[in-house]
């Protein structure tokens, strides 16, 4: 045996099938059928479909609402807070603590929320975007500090 007398075996590759090319093979409708977009050449159906009947996603009912003017915060509670403050050895919380500490990234806007405010032992001086009132009355009752920072709403234009 050698390269130049290699061949398929005898009854695994077939001829192509010629189809159109005279009555005798499948000629006229080429396998296509009769007529309709389907027959034509370049024909490519739409996504979502169904030959003509009220699509699936045009047949079920629309609900809800998203509203554009919302605004998303992570919520770190005050337990939390605590714990990793004492850990860190830290008594000054910043945005840039929370990402250093996996508590938010840090393009997050971060709220103090009041989980554990009855507990709450430590003097912290926390600077965060929004504050729950628990929160910010359980530091402030511990002489510790809390600073709000604001940011730039986005203009309409």
């Amino acid at each position: 045996m050698e390269l130049h007398n290699l061949k398929p075996k005898k009854g695994s590759t077939h001829a192509r099938k010629r189809i159109a090319r005279g009555e005798g093979s499948r000629g006229g409708t080429s396998t296509r059928g009769n007529k309709g977009s389907q027959a034509r050449t370049g024909y490519k159906s739409k996504r979502g479909f169904e030959g003509g009947q009220m699509p699936l996603h045009k047949r079920v009912p629309k609900f809800g609402f998203s509203n554009v003017n919302r605004v998303e915060y992570q919520g770190i509670n005050l337990d939390v807070l605590e714990e990793v403050a004492k850990n860190a050895g830290v008594k000054v919380i910043t945005p840039e603590f929370f990402a250093e500490h996996g508590l938010a990234n840090k393009r997050d806007r971060v709220k103090i929320l009041g989980r554990g405010s009855d507990k709450f032992s430590s003097v912290l001086e926390v600077t965060a975007n929004a504050f729950s009132e628990s929160a910010k009355a359980a530091i402030e009752a511990k002489k510790g500090k809390v600073t709000e920072i604001k940011f730039k709403a986005k203009k309409a234009e």
